[in-house]
């Protein structure tokens, strides 16, 4: 095992799988109904508030997208899924705060961006609240998705 291995294994095994449910207060918040999730859990998180659900097993990036989405995406393969949305351009997504070109493409889109409180908790397939190891941000794009994204506070 390389020293990079030592340093990294317990935090990946920790944070290793992608299901890392958005909190309830955001969409509480929020107070848009989605049209569809496209990267739902096998089982929908019961307070996502959307009408329509893809999961792993449908495959949501070959899938069409309409209307207003909402996207908390597997943090493990991410890139596909930002620039997805961004073609996309309706909608709102939670995505970690890093330096890529996927990040630099949003960026530098017409999205709205709202960076997270630092102690989010996520939640866990089993209901347990669990911190993150990077900055959360939340991206929107179309009117109506950017005027919601105001209800949480500062936006750039």
């Amino acid at each position: 095992m390389t020293r990079q291995q030592t340093l990294f294994s317990a935090p990946q095994t920790e944070i290793g799988n992608d299901d890392w449910y958005t909190p309830k207060w955001i969409f509480d918040t929020l107070g848009l109904t989605f049209d569809l999730d496209v990267a739902s859990p096998p089982t929908p998180v019961p307070w996502i508030p959307a009408r329509h659900f893809y999961t792993a097993a449908d495959d949501g990036l070959s899938q069409d997208w309409k209307g207003l989405i909402w996207m908390n995406p597997p943090f493990s393969k991410i890139t596909p899924w930002a620039n997805r949305f961004r073609e996309h351009g309706n909608g709102i997504a939670l995505l970690p705060l890093t330096h890529n070109r996927w990040t630099q493409n949003i960026w530098t889109s017409d999205a709205s961006i709202h960076l997270l409180p630092s102690n989010l908790k996520f939640v866990k397939a089993d209901g347990k609240p669990m911190g993150i190891p990077f900055a959360p941000l939340l991206v929107a794009m179309g009117d109506q998705a950017i005027e919601a994204l105001h209800k949480l506070g500062r936006v750039r």
